[in-house]
């Protein structure tokens, strides 16, 4: 085979191309056999002549991307051949000449399926639509055929968030937030610990860089002194285990970085007061029949030297996580008064936890007889997919909804035990058990007491279901579940209620407009739900059976019939094009869109955006732009679910316009606390106020307040102030729109 590489950089490429597939085929962690190795060498060859002529963001070969991401697959997930060589293949479809036939023509129907699950729809939406839904929705309906689609997806986007930093700032945000709103999750659910704790991480990294930065390095500064505290902590323990002949690992490893962060947040407290920064983990040896066994006996001996507390033991080896996990968790009191997480599994049980699903089953064809909780997920994810026709959004979040959810465990009336999600209804139980009990409920009685459909349950209820065939589904019942198959399940039986109320306002619309002398076709009835502002069609003859379409607003459809610059006017909202383009006249304070120009836009009250903040523009349907930080609590679903409608935003410097701002300050309740706090505000700094309240309790105090700033310089320079005053504890920035 002649070769068209000649530079010497060509020569060193094909060097580290070769070098890095070797390097793929070492990292399996399965033996390959030779068909194996065929396999992905044709995979390789087909890849890499597909992407000959393409390069990444970073300008390297375009092929180091499906080799990274084979890699991950191979030694990170620890997936076999076929999962490996859809890997090295998974952009072809999407990006070269190559069609889903040929893949099907070369390698068969298992691999093209895989390839169609992981390749992106293409095409247009409407403006409510979200692309990266319904691109999502489709890659978890191949989740019902083969669970690999996901797993090679979740390497894909590890690579992606990997890689980064060569991509501009906007689509840095966009792909970080997605992955923390959807992929993050779905690692998590599917047990790969590992892999998610990075994705967290490297999404915090790009959102919030100065914070992960920060915390990054206080982990940096404080690991010596870590490490002296770890090896005084684990030493007794490490000689009780050798004197009971334990084969095992003890250390400590610090928490990731975002989770960290979470906690600093959830409590509103600063790095230094996070309690768990590291949890010690105790690995052990055992064979299977033993592990539950050992396990707690590790759990006796760490108690014999530190004291538990009570409230924080966790006992996922009686009944394991819903993603497989299994482990015995306690919070001890260790040595200075610190309260220390001590984590004890098995070898076995750490290898399903770091490498989840195909770790989990490696060890499934054992068999230990009893039902998988991981596949018991799989099967109730099936069952929320087998309704695929709803909004892709609502899809998305009523899936995510699940995919987080901490669990409760309940039982039917003969003892079987159930897993739901935590805040579940005796309606999702009801659902839980079959599609037909639920839409049939008409309450349930919990622990032998009748309660309504709305009941939380908790772990520990025994939950007997009470039917009526006279019973329907009600729209309200929506509110009442949380699960994705409760949900589904209503939606579906809501629908079929609706088409038949909208067949039957379909006659009674037909006799109406007749009677007016309007014809009843399509122009027209189109023409009608444009007029009554209403979704579609089917909304219209819905209306109808309800009484809800009127003579008279038939009549002055009529006569506004003509009047259609009017009518399209008063029905279409502007497009995109329409709002990006409307320059601004006046002086302003934020540039946006990639030319940065001046245009209209309101600042969104649900994070109170002020100059100096980090914020982007996202373009309503009826609203214009919208500012928000890029922490505000929306923004992670607002980038990741609509990420086409977002435009880069930038302040300038403005000193003439205040920006509305909430501080939150707690203390020590003192005389003249309030005086000082005030004359701060007002005097020193200049500061117009719009709100104040103090609460007092026992000695303590609580203060918020709306004050009038410039900018984050500003807003800072004043909690700064604030801070030295004698009694003031903490000063926090609130979004709380007063």
């Amino acid at each position: 085979m002649e070769t068209e590489i000649i530079t010497p950089e060509a020569e060193l490429e094909k060097k580290e191309i070769l070098n890095r597939y070797r390097g793929l085929l070492r990292s399996c962690r399965y033996k390959l056999d030779d068909s194996d190795k065929k396999l992905i060498r044709k995979a390789f060859n087909i890849s890499l002549e597909a992407h000959k002529n393409a390069r990444r963001k970073s300008g390297e070969p375009y092929i180091y991307h499906p080799l990274a991401v084979a890699r991950i697959v191979a030694e990170e997930i620890g997936l076999g051949a076929i999962a490996i060589a859809c890997a090295l293949l998974h952009d072809t479809v999407e990006d070269t000449d190559i069609t889903l036939k040929d893949i099907e023509g070369m390698f068969g129907k298992k691999v093209a399926s895989i390839i169609d699950g992981l390749t992106k729809i293409s095409g247009v939406f409407d403006a409510s639509s979200s692309l990266q839904a319904e691109n999502f929705r489709k890659m978890l309906l191949t989740l019902a055929e083969d669970v690999r689609v996901i797993l090679i997806k979740l390497a894909d986007r590890l690579h992606n968030m990997r890689t980064l930093d060569s991509m501009e700032r906007t689509k840095q945000l966009k792909i970080a937030s997605e992955t923390l709103y959807l992929y993050a999750p779905l690692a998590h659910r599917l047990g790969l610990n590992t892999i998610k704790s990075e994705m967290e991480d490297l999404s915090l990294k790009y959102t919030e860089p100065a914070l992960f930065a920060e915390i990054a390095q206080k982990l940096k500064d404080t690991q010596a002194e870590r490490t002296r505290y770890i090896h005084k902590f684990i030493t007794p323990i490490r000689e009780a285990l050798h004197e009971q002949k334990f084969k095992f690992r003890i250390f400590g490893r610090p928490k990731s970085v975002y989770s960290i962060w979470n906690k600093m947040k959830n409590k509103g407290v600063p790095f230094e007061e996070v309690f768990d920064i590291f949890a010690i983990r105790i690995l052990i040896d055992s064979p299977s029949e033993q592990e539950k066994s050992d396990c707690w006996r590790v759990y006796s001996l760490v108690t014999d030297y530190y004291y538990p507390n009570p409230d924080r033991l966790r006992d996922w080896i009686s009944t394991p996580k819903a993603n497989g996990y299994e482990a015995l968790h306690t919070t001890v009191m260790g040595p200075n008064g610190q309260w220390v997480e001590v984590q004890i599994r098995s070898e076995r049980m750490n290898e399903v936890a770091e490498k989840g699903y195909a770790a989990h089953w490696k060890y499934k064809q054992g068999g230990h007889g009893e039902e998988d909780p991981l596949e018991e997920w799989l099967k109730k994810i099936r069952t929320s997919l087998e309704n695929p026709d709803s909004n892709a959004l609502d899809f998305i979040n009523d899936f995510k909804l699940n995919l987080f959810a901490d669990e409760i465990f309940v039982f039917t009336p003969k003892g079987e035990m159930r897993s739901l999600p935590v805040n579940s209804t005796s309606l999702d139980f009801a659902f839980d058990i079959h599609s037909q009990v639920g839409a049939k409920c008409i309450g349930a009685k919990v622990n032998h007491k009748l309660v309504p459909l709305s009941h939380k349950l908790n772990s520990g209820d025994q939950v007997e279901i009470l039917t009526s065939s006279k019973q329907a589904p009600k729209a309200d019942w929506i509110n009442y579940v949380v699960t994705a198959k409760a949900k589904a399940a209503i939606k579906a039986l809501l629908k079929e209620e609706r088409n038949k109320q909208a067949a039957e306002g379909r006659e009674i619309l037909k006799r109406k407009m007749s009677h007016l002398k309007i014809d009843f076709n399509d122009e027209n009835i189109n023409k009608i739900t444009a007029f009554l502002k209403l979704q579609d069609s089917q909304e219209l003859f819905y209306r109808a059976a309800l009484e809800r379409v009127t003579n008279k607003e038939l009549k002055e459809y009529l006569e506004a019939k003509d009047d259609k610059t009017n009518n399209q006017a008063q029905n279409q909202g502007p497009t995109l094009e329409e709002l990006v383009s409307k320059a601004r006249g006046k002086q302003d304070t934020l540039m946006i869109g990639d030319n940065m120009q001046n245009l209209e836009y309101k600042l969104s009250p649900c994070c109170n955006p002020i100059p100096g903040d980090d914020v982007f523009g996202f373009i309503t349907v009826h609203e214009g732009i919208k500012i928000h930080r890029v922490n505000c609590p929306n923004a992670i679903a607002l980038l990741s679910n609509h990420a086409y409608r977002i435009v880069k935003a930038k302040w300038t410097s403005q000193k003439l316009i205040s920006f509305l701002a909430g501080i939150k300050i707690t203390g020590i309740d003192k005389i003249g606390l309030v005086n000082k706090i005030t004359q701060i505000i007002s005097k020193e700094l200049n500061v117009n106020m719009r709100y104040i309240s103090f609460d007092t309790n026992d000695g303590t105090f609580e203060g918020n307040m709306m004050v009038f700033v410039h900018d984050t310089a500003h807003l800072t320079d004043l909690m700064k102030k604030l801070q030295k005053v004698d009694g003031v504890v903490k000063v926090t920035r609130i979004d709380t729109n007063n």
